[in-house]
């Protein structure tokens, strides 16, 4: 399995979207400050998590959800989360 995975900032609010094959580890990396691209925003959050059979998959996923139109789906989402 591969996947795609959102995080928040506490600190900032800001998100960061990921691939990996290990979820478990890669959150950990992020929480403890080894990943460059989020050390100085730490605490993290795992907002959610996408699987996928295939790491080209996951890859095409990633790279839409760091587009402008997935940048405003996840925003959407987050909000419509927040409502219900």
């Amino acid at each position: 399995m591969h996947y795609v995975y959102i995080l928040q900032s506490e600190l900032d609010k800001e998100l960061y979207v990921g691939m990996t094959g290990d979820l478990k580890r890669r959150y950990l990396e992020h929480q403890r400050g080894n990943v460059e691209a989020t050390k100085r925003r730490l605490p993290m959050k795992l907002l959610c998590y996408e699987a996928y059979l295939t790491k080209a998959e996951a890859m095409r996923r990633e790279k839409f959800l760091k587009s402008s139109d997935g940048r405003k789906d996840i925003r959407k989402r987050i909000i419509e989360s927040m409502i219900q």
